[in-house]
């Protein structure tokens, strides 16, 4: 593959095996990677049966090597090289300004397509450049890093706090215990 092509099946153990390449399928599966519902496995083996059209076929020996097929996939056809960064972006909370800056780089609305490969999307949003979500993203950069926030800055954030803090996903058990504390302390 030269990176010129948008792939419609990856080859796993020597065979290529159709996936679901449409950007909103990917999102589907990352939302499912990162599910605090489910145990590592288990959100692992869901996102392979979401992301590969015939998982129920693919050899159980086949399933290292498929994951890792996927995951080169989701970052876009690049190996990862070093540990990942700070997480900066939540594809599921930030998705108004992520499709509204991805829409005006594609010059359309994006999720009216029928079809659009998850590496053309990926194109689109590695062109947005200025707009909301690139202040979002680099103020919470600042806050990470505890940098001071230039006046603007600490404006917007203000008037937008909900916008810029990342919201911690909590489990099923985590939510029934914060709700069982709330009751003890009469909230």
């Amino acid at each position: 593959m030269t990176g010129w092509e948008l792939p419609r099946a990856l080859e796993v153990g020597g065979e290529p095996w159709a996936i679901h390449a449409d950007y909103r399928d990917v999102l589907e599966v990352m939302e499912w990677l990162e599910n605090p519902e489910e145990t590592g496995e288990t959100r692992l083996y869901l996102a392979l049966a979401l992301f590969y059209r015939d998982f129920d076929r693919m050899p159980h020996a086949l399933r290292r090597e498929a994951a890792e097929k996927m995951f080169w996939f989701i970052g876009g056809g690049v190996e990862e090289k070093g540990p990942a960064g700070p997480k900066l972006l939540d594809w599921q909370q930030d998705w108004p300004m992520i499709a509204a800056d991805v829409n005006r780089a594609a010059g359309c609305e994006v999720r009216a397509l029928p079809f659009a490969h998850w590496w053309t999307f990926l194109s689109w949003f590695g062109s947005i450049g200025e707009g909301q979500l690139a202040t979002v993203v680099g103020i919470r950069e600042k806050l990470r890093r505890g940098k001071k926030l230039e006046p603007w800055e600490r404006e917007y954030y203000q008037r937008n706090r909900v916008k810029v803090e990342l919201k911690r996903r909590y489990t099923a058990e985590e939510r029934a215990e914060q709700e069982r504390l709330k009751r003890l302390l009469g909230e």
